[in-house]
């Protein structure tokens, strides 16, 4: 079952529920009511596990290209007081570490960027679904309590016509 049927489900308990008479409340299960509500909590958390993973990942690879960096300007440093009077091959070691941190930079933005976008679709899917939901819930609540409005408004005129008519009856008694 997925999160839809699941609310579809628990507006039909509502729904058939017993109603307490004037007070406009209904009568349910509470043990199948927190069924429901825990199956809907276990079904939602897949999509924020994917996204904590995607972030994870990106954490994951931002500390690996910061080791990698740290790696490379070990190295640089290393080759640098093995070899100063050779002073090219400094330069080319300094240049080379300072393009693999620039590509480790973009290849991390990236990453973070995909991420943040993966994340935040994921999430207004979600918010787009469950306001669906809530608007598909408050209409049937908002139809259940004008049909019981209205039962009750006929019952009352129902019962004021029968006062009405006893009243008369009684005033004809003579």
């Amino acid at each position: 079952m997925d999160v839809i049927q699941l609310l579809e489900y628990l507006q039909e308990i509502v729904e058939n529920a017993p109603k307490v008479p004037v007070m406009g409340k209904v009568l349910v299960d509470k043990a199948e009511v927190l069924d429901i509500v825990d199956q809907i909590i276990n079904y939602l958390p897949d999509e924020f596990k994917k996204a904590q993973w995607v972030l994870g990942e990106k954490e994951r690879i931002l500390g690996e290209a910061s080791k990698e960096y740290e790696a490379v300007r070990k190295e640089t440093m290393e080759m640098m007081k093995k070899q100063v009077e050779n002073h090219d091959i400094t330069k080319e070691a300094t240049i080379k570490a300072q393009e693999l941190m620039a590509l480790a930079q973009r290849d991390a933005k990236t990453i973070r960027l995909g991420a943040r976008d993966y994340a935040d679709e994921i999430l207004c899917q979600l918010n787009k679904e469950l306001e669906k939901k809530i608007s598909i819930m408050v209409q049937a609540i908002h139809v259940d309590m004008e049909k019981f409005v209205q039962d009750i408004a006929t019952n009352i005129t129902g019962t004021t016509n029968t006062i009405r008519e006893n009243i008369k009856e009684l005033r004809n008694m003579k």
